[in-house]
């Protein structure tokens, strides 16, 4: 079994003598074998060093390792070793780079954690097996590989430089700030001399040009202003001029008031063109951002990051608030409402949309932008067909959110139905209160013919006297012997309430046969449930009973 060792200067090849050594039941104790160089020499024994010709040939075999190809020094050293040995193993470091030899010579490798155990102690003892190479020179070789290694990953791109981006921005935005305070300050101290001009003239770029042009307020009404101001201002300006109400200032004043005009000047004239290089170097680097958000709201948002890349890995929701940070945390302390948008909000989207629509519309352009970044950074192609697809929906969206009219874009019914499966619904279910109710409502029981012609008159009598109240169903309840019929108490003691005032006013003449036998019944009952009525009520009902015996006489 042989063992291939990598090194700054060149491939080694051992071969392994004793291979139990890296068994895994005596690899853990395999560094007791290499603590001294004897001791090394017995385990492992070089066999072949292909040594790098310069540092060139040992950076490419370097890159050749790393993306797991076969380099060619390498290629050609296996190649006798292959025609030797053929039965024999091969151990390596690395397994994508085993899979390389298998595939390209037809060599068995090894590479597991016996074999990584195995290189670090060959590693200790490197300079004891490696014959002829000395400390210094491995060291410097070591140094000159890492030097070269690290430039040939540095790979430069004009189209994808991040920092460009980022440090003309940083200008730019300073830029704006510089012109402010110095158009803020020209204002001022032209203000003291002819103080009307300033209401007059709202655009700072026509008011610097309009004093480095005139001087003076005197020489207002002889300047000529037509390539700078339209008619209806300047004949405003020169009305102004002759009515003034401003102080008197000298000539050396005025001067240096130009030399402020002229610096204003020169830096928007600066501004413009960085402004035009920055809008070349966004398209060119981040074309689909550009297209979504714009030019200056992307370059501030990759500024923001650090890089197209950094932003690219943000998440939509981070890329939403990019620039709110302060407003977040603060939110979070507080326990208020999060910010909607940050940098973004400054988007031409957004600004488009009304107050209410600004949250939708900021985290839609915040989704399809994050997507167009990923694309951009991570992409071969830049074109402009992602951003110009995502711009199209999202302007179709916010014409359906302005309208009120917000159609289904995704999702189907079937979808929904599985949605609203985990949102518990609140429903109030009411008692209802004729359960209430404990008498049994159903058909009468048949009766026999003589207990239904006793009842017969009573029947008659409660059906002309009720004629305003609603009927009321009878029960008889049957005694155990089944001889006689009981009226139920209390329905008996209700109907003999309300129908008595009644029963004065529409009673007919009758037998008197039927009124007697509706007294005794009515005497019979109340006979029975002397136990339960109170003897207040039994004195009522008496008492009307005698009034009715009179009424009828």
């Amino acid at each position: 079994m042989f063992v291939l060792y990598e090194t700054p200067a060149g491939y080694a090849i051992f071969k392994l003598l004793d291979e139990k050594k890296i068994k895994p039941s005596s690899v853990d104790n395999l560094f007791l074998e290499f603590e001294t160089p004897e001791a090394a020499n017995k385990i492992v024994k070089l066999k072949h060093f292909e040594k790098f010709s310069d540092t060139t040939e040992a950076l490419a075999a370097a890159c050749a390792a790393v993306e797991g190809k076969v380099s060619k020094p390498l290629k050609k050293t296996l190649k006798k070793l292959v025609q030797e040995d053929v039965q024999s193993q091969l151990c390596v470091a690395d397994a994508k780079l085993g899979n390389a030899i298998k595939d390209k010579l037809a060599l068995q490798c090894v590479s597991n954690t016996a074999v990584m155990e195995l290189m670090r102690c060959i590693r200790t003892q490197s300079e004891s097996l490696l014959a002829g190479l000395p400390k210094k020179e491995m060291t410097a070789m070591a140094l000159g590989l890492a030097h070269s290694l690290s430039r040939y990953k540095l790979k430069f791109s004009p189209d994808k430089i991040d920092t460009m981006i980022v440090q003309a921005q940083c200008l730019l935005d300073d830029l704006d700030k510089e012109l402010n305070n110095y158009i803020m300050r020209a204002r001022e101290w032209y203000g003291w001399h002819f103080p009307e001009l300033g209401k007059i003239i709202t655009d700072n770029i026509a008011f610097v040009k309009t004093i480095k042009t005139v001087g003076t307020r005197d020489n207002m009404v002889s300047a000529d202003l037509s390539e700078i101001l339209p008619e209806d201002l300047e004949e405003r300006v020169k009305e102004a001029a002759e009515i003034s109400m401003g102080t008197e200032i000298s000539d050396e004043d005025i001067t240096n008031i130009k030399h402020l005009c002229d610096e204003i000047l020169s830096i928007n004239e600066y501004r413009i063109h960085l402004s035009d290089y920055l809008k070349t170097r966004m398209v060119a680097m981040a074309p689909n951002l550009t297209i979504l958000v714009g030019e200056t709201v992307g370059a501030r948002l990759i500024a923001h990051a650090g890089s197209l890349v950094n932003l690219a890995k943000h998440p939509a929701s981070t890329l939403q608030i990019l620039g709110a940070e302060k407003a977040l945390f603060r939110a979070l302390k507080t326990k208020k409402d999060t910010p909607k948008y940050g940098l973004i909000y400054h988007a031409g989207l957004v600004g488009q949309a009304s107050t209410k629509n600004k949250g939708k519309i900021s985290r839609s352009l915040a989704a399809k932008a994050s997507l167009a970044t990923r694309v951009d950074a991570f992409g071969e192609d830049a074109t402009f067909e992602l951003g110009t697809e995502h711009r199209a929906r999202l302007e179709t969206r916010l014409r359906m959110l302005e309208e009120g009219n917000l159609k289904k874009i995704s999702g189907t019914g079937k979808a929904k139905a599985k949605f609203e499966k985990y949102h518990g619904k609140s429903e109030v279910k009411q008692y209802p209160v004729a359960a209430d109710n404990t008498l049994p409502v159903g058909k009468k029981r048949k009766r026999d013919d003589d207990e239904e012609a006793e009842e017969k008159p009573e029947v008659k009598q409660e059906s002309e006297e009720s004629d305003e109240q609603p009927k009321k169903k009878k029960k008889n309840k049957k005694n155990k012997g089944g001889d006689e019929s009981v009226l139920d108490e209390s329905v008996t003691v209700k109907q003999e309430e309300e129908t008595e005032p009644t029963s004065s006013k529409k009673k007919k003449k009758k037998n008197r046969d039927s009124e007697a036998a509706e007294t005794s019944t009515v005497q019979d009952t109340t006979m029975e449930v002397d136990d339960t009525v109170p003897k207040s009520e039994k004195k009522k009902k008496k008492k009307k009973n005698k009034e009715k015996e009179e009424s009828d006489d």
